[in-house]
Protein backbone atom coordinates (compact mmCIF):
# COMPACT_ATOMS: atom_id res chain seq x y z
CA UNK A 1 0.00 0.00 0.00
CA UNK A 2 1.39 3.32 -0.88
CA UNK A 3 2.22 5.93 2.02
CA UNK A 4 -0.09 8.91 2.02
CA UNK A 5 0.93 12.61 2.82
CA UNK A 6 -0.73 14.49 5.11
CA UNK A 7 -2.17 16.56 2.81
CA UNK A 8 -3.74 13.60 0.74
CA UNK A 9 -4.62 12.49 4.10
CA UNK A 10 -6.92 16.29 4.65
CA UNK A 11 -7.99 16.81 1.10
CA UNK A 12 -9.89 13.12 1.36
CA UNK A 13 -11.01 14.25 4.70
CA UNK A 14 -12.22 17.52 3.41
CA UNK A 15 -14.91 14.91 0.75
CA UNK A 16 -15.72 13.20 3.14
CA UNK A 17 -19.65 13.79 5.68
CA UNK A 18 -19.28 14.33 9.16
CA UNK A 19 -20.31 10.68 9.98
CA UNK A 20 -17.48 9.33 7.28
CA UNK A 21 -14.93 11.53 9.29
CA UNK A 22 -16.40 10.56 12.74
CA UNK A 23 -15.70 6.82 12.01
CA UNK A 24 -12.34 7.32 10.83
CA UNK A 25 -11.47 9.17 14.25
CA UNK A 26 -13.26 5.93 16.10
CA UNK A 27 -11.02 3.64 13.76
CA UNK A 28 -8.39 5.58 14.41
CA UNK A 29 -9.02 5.66 18.17
CA UNK A 30 -8.92 2.06 18.22
CA UNK A 31 -6.37 1.42 16.22
CA UNK A 32 -3.84 3.50 17.87
CA UNK A 33 -5.28 3.76 21.03
CA UNK A 34 -5.04 7.97 20.71
CA UNK A 35 -7.66 10.72 19.98
CA UNK A 36 -7.22 12.09 17.03
CA UNK A 37 -9.98 14.45 17.56
CA UNK A 38 -7.95 17.36 15.95
CA UNK A 39 -7.18 16.20 12.56
CA UNK A 40 -11.06 15.76 12.48
CA UNK A 41 -11.20 19.73 13.57
CA UNK A 42 -8.01 20.73 10.88
CA UNK A 43 -10.04 18.92 7.88
CA UNK A 44 -12.90 21.36 8.40
CA UNK A 45 -13.23 23.51 5.18
CA UNK A 46 -11.86 27.39 6.93
CA UNK A 47 -13.39 30.38 5.25
CA UNK A 48 -10.64 32.34 3.37
CA UNK A 49 -9.19 35.19 5.66
CA UNK A 50 -11.19 38.76 4.11
CA UNK A 51 -9.26 41.68 4.17
CA UNK A 52 -11.76 42.94 7.65
CA UNK A 53 -10.50 42.51 10.97
CA UNK A 54 -13.18 39.94 11.91
CA UNK A 55 -11.86 36.14 12.92
CA UNK A 56 -12.23 33.65 9.97
CA UNK A 57 -13.13 30.69 12.49
CA UNK A 58 -14.44 30.99 15.71
CA UNK A 59 -15.22 28.12 18.98
CA UNK A 60 -18.49 27.74 19.24
CA UNK A 61 -19.46 27.58 22.99
CA UNK A 62 -22.96 26.34 25.02
CA UNK A 63 -22.91 28.96 28.17
CA UNK A 64 -26.39 27.24 28.84
CA UNK A 65 -28.42 24.35 27.44
CA UNK A 66 -31.97 26.18 28.75
CA UNK A 67 -35.00 24.80 29.90
CA UNK A 68 -35.20 22.30 26.59
CA UNK A 69 -32.51 20.34 27.12
CA UNK A 70 -33.17 17.37 25.43
CA UNK A 71 -33.55 19.32 21.93
CA UNK A 72 -30.17 20.84 22.07
CA UNK A 73 -28.42 17.33 23.39
CA UNK A 74 -29.97 15.72 20.04
CA UNK A 75 -28.04 19.07 18.29
CA UNK A 76 -24.84 18.62 20.06
CA UNK A 77 -25.02 15.02 18.89
CA UNK A 78 -25.93 16.36 15.48
CA UNK A 79 -23.08 18.95 15.28
CA UNK A 80 -20.10 16.81 16.37
CA UNK A 81 -21.06 13.09 15.66
CA UNK A 82 -20.63 12.29 19.69
CA UNK A 83 -22.18 9.98 21.76
CA UNK A 84 -25.08 10.32 23.46
CA UNK A 85 -23.23 10.38 26.79
CA UNK A 86 -20.76 12.98 25.46
CA UNK A 87 -23.37 14.99 24.22
CA UNK A 88 -25.25 15.00 27.37
CA UNK A 89 -22.09 15.85 29.56
CA UNK A 90 -21.45 19.32 27.36
CA UNK A 91 -25.23 20.48 27.60
CA UNK A 92 -25.08 19.35 31.18
CA UNK A 93 -21.82 21.20 32.28
CA UNK A 94 -21.33 23.85 29.26
CA UNK A 95 -18.46 23.88 27.21
CA UNK A 96 -16.96 24.02 23.41
CA UNK A 97 -19.28 22.41 20.91
CA UNK A 98 -17.25 22.97 18.51
CA UNK A 99 -13.71 24.54 17.45
CA UNK A 100 -12.48 26.34 14.65
CA UNK A 101 -15.60 26.74 13.15
CA UNK A 102 -16.06 29.54 10.00
CA UNK A 103 -17.32 32.38 11.25
CA UNK A 104 -20.97 31.78 9.11
CA UNK A 105 -21.44 28.13 10.30
CA UNK A 106 -20.96 29.55 13.84
CA UNK A 107 -23.56 32.13 13.14
CA UNK A 108 -25.90 29.40 11.94
CA UNK A 109 -25.13 26.82 14.97
CA UNK A 110 -25.73 29.91 16.97
CA UNK A 111 -29.07 30.30 15.56
CA UNK A 112 -29.96 26.76 15.72
CA UNK A 113 -28.81 26.42 19.16
CA UNK A 114 -30.64 29.53 20.26
CA UNK A 115 -34.21 28.26 18.63
CA UNK A 116 -33.97 25.07 20.92
CA UNK A 117 -33.64 27.70 24.20
CA UNK A 118 -29.40 27.40 24.70
CA UNK A 119 -26.81 30.83 25.36
CA UNK A 120 -23.85 30.52 22.93
CA UNK A 121 -21.26 32.11 22.96
CA UNK A 122 -18.60 32.84 19.89
CA UNK A 123 -14.96 32.84 20.78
Amino acid sequence: MAKLSAKEIIDSLKEMTLLEIKEVVDLMKEEFGVDPTAVAVAAAPQAEAGANDAPSAVDVVLASAGANKIAVIKIIKEVTGLGLGDSKAIADNGGVVKEKVPTAEAEELKAKFEEAGATIELK
